[in-house]
């Protein structure tokens, strides 16, 4: 699950929160931990996915990050648990142009048959790089209308009013 705040984890690199985590998971589904270089290996791909520094992860979980950096965090940890399901809440929010094209990117690159990602958005900028199988809009808690990606564009251009008037 994504956070649209993350928070700071001070004392802990991300290199050493990311190996933690995903050797848990593999530990959990029967697989052999991954030793540091083994994980360095792993993780390599998913940083140039990303467009990532390499050097961001000796620096501490979400500490000093800019928001979008925080972002990228949470898609990254994403590609290193191999989720089957994903909670995305707002990943678009604080992002430029160029970060939400990479953490886009890299949500697409994960999607597969096998796992499935709920995202919570409120803008379309963020649909039209990541095409939504399906949409449902809430209002008051409520999911009040489910379509597909049409619904979302219609909300983007006439409001609420447009989609209740139908």
């Amino acid at each position: 699950m994504s956070f649209q705040s993350p928070v700071e984890i001070p004392g802990v690199s991300n290199m050493d929160f990311l190996r933690m985590a995903c050797n848990a998971r593999r530990s959990t589904l029967g697989l052999t931990e991954l030793g540091p270089l083994e994980f360095y290996g792993f993780l390599s791909p998913k940083l140039a996915m990303l467009n990532m520094d390499p050097k961001f992860l000796d620096r501490n979980v979400n500490e000093g990050f800019s928001g979008g950096e925080k972002k990228r965090n949470e898609i990254l940890q994403l590609a290193v648990l191999e989720a089957d399901l994903a909670i995305l809440d707002e990943i678009d929010s604080g992002l430029d142009v160029d970060a939400l094209q990479d953490v886009a990117k890299a949500v697409n690159g994960l999607l597969t048959t096998k796992n499935a990602v709920l995202m919570i958005t409120h803008y379309q900028r963020l649909l039209d790089s990541i095409k939504p199988t399906y949409v449902h809009i809430m209002e008051n808690g409520r999911i009040v209308r489910t379509g597909n990606a049409s619904l979302a564009k219609q909300l983007e251009e006439g409001g609420y009013r447009a989609i209740a008037d139908v």
